[in-house]
């Protein structure tokens, strides 16, 4: 008998309630899908972690599939496979260590309370007045770019954002790829980098400072350095996914605090409970919801065969809610242990920006607890939630009222 085609996904306007429910019917009835541009869509936990597990076998070099971009590939540190990764990733931490993650939160504390000052009233948008700009000064000041700069920054972001992952993948394996892929990801891309390259070549021309960026250029390993290439591509990389990963992490708290109740009258009285309030919102919302892998041979997934040279895409978010995996998926639980949440990915592809969201998802969380004895999502306000591919809100109205 035929196999049974599954429903289409649904949209993320409703907070991905709707999603929720179509993943767990994936996850039950088509664990392993291809679809009609020959993508495999990976569901269950236990899949989804074999996909992100095995560097060998399921690569992260997309350009595997677009060979004339194999040479961009070599300098992304994303998108690259061992030996070079390892390479690559060390040489990075070098210079991006956890102390100097560690190290800036009294800068974060002093911005956080910078930010939540300019309240007026006792209503604002939690994404555009506090954890957007929050993130982006913390990034642009670790990385030695001005923070006024950060206009430029949210249209880059913008624009790269409302190309979701249902559009790249249908440029990636369609008839064409479109004026919206150059306008919408190309042309932001190419104006970052250009931005980012003329910071690198003053820290070549002035060595010695203290910033990222500097750390980055004179980081050695055994003779070896990073080029301004790479240097250029992860800080486009840290000021992109690390913003849009804590922007959304720091929505996502919020929404979950006003679903349970229970829980956020729990977190005023005992503080101690933030971190696994974080990690249950990670769990529960991750902010990047899929990771992209390209199969380097023949492999059975879930019972399936995959071929050679075929993108695979591992649902984190499905695969957060696995209910083979994970006991009441759908009960926000902080208390939660062990709580092995893929929001950051999993295996050598582990975000390394991952410490700093928490960082920055703590200290905010503190701050706004301090700063307001009531929280709430103004009643009859509207906002609206990114598409497929990412897990948060663009903008969130909120009341509050002052201790």
């Amino acid at each position: 008998m035929a196999q049974q085609t599954p429903p289409a996904p649904p949209s993320m306007a409703d907070g991905g309630k709707a999603m929720l429910a179509w993943l767990r019917t994936m996850r039950d009835e088509h664990p392993v899908h291809e679809d009609q541009y020959g993508v495999f869509h990976v569901y269950r936990h236990a899949d989804v972690l074999a996909v992100t597990s095995d560097p060998a076998v399921f690569s992260s070099d997309l350009s595997r599939l677009r060979p004339d971009s194999s040479a961009l590939s070599e300098e992304i540190l994303s998108v690259i496979d061992p030996p070079l990764h390892r390479k690559l990733r060390s040489l990075v931490s070098q210079a991006f260590t956890l102390r100097t993650v560690a190290d800036l939160e009294p800068r974060v504390t002093e911005l956080a309370g910078q930010l939540l000052e300019k309240v007026e009233g006792d209503e604002f948008d939690l994404v555009g007045d506090f954890a957007y700009p929050l993130p982006v000064i913390v990034i642009a000041e670790l990385l030695g770019v001005p923070t006024e700069d950060r206009g430029l920054f949210r249209s880059w972001s913008d624009r790269m954002l409302s190309m979701q992952v249902d559009d790249a993948v249908e440029m990636q394996f369609g008839d064409e790829a479109g004026e919206d892929y150059e306008r919408l990801v190309k042309e932001p891309l190419k104006e970052m980098h250009a931005y980012l390259q003329r910071h690198v070549e003053d820290r070549r021309k002035t060595p010695g400072g203290d910033d990222l960026l500097s750390r980055l250029v004179t980081a050695e390993i055994a003779g070896e350095q990073l080029t301004d290439r790479q240097i250029v591509e992860f800080g486009a990389l840290l000021l992109m996914a690390g913003h849009v990963s804590t922007s959304m992490l720091l929505g996502n708290t919020v929404l979950c605090l006003e679903e349970n109740p229970g829980t956020a009258a729990a977190l005023r009285a005992d503080r101690s409970l933030i971190a696994g309030v974080i990690e249950e919102v990670l769990r529960m919302r991750p902010p990047i919801t899929v990771a992209a892998r390209v199969t380097t041979r023949e492999v059975t997934v879930g019972g399936v065969t995959v071929p050679k040279d075929r993108m695979v895409m591992a649902s984190l978010l499905s695969a957060n809610h696995d209910e083979r995996h994970v006991a009441d998926p759908e009960v926000f639980d902080p208390q939660r242990s062990p709580n092995p949440q893929l929001a950051f990915g999993h295996g050598i592809h582990y975000c390394l920006g991952g410490p700093l969201a928490r960082l920055e998802g703590r200290i905010a969380l503190e701050m706004l607890l301090d700063r307001f004895e009531d929280i709430m999502i103004t009643p009859g306000a509207p906002y609206d939630f990114h598409r497929e591919g990412l897990f948060g809100a663009r903008s969130l109205p909120l009341t509050v009222r002052r201790g």
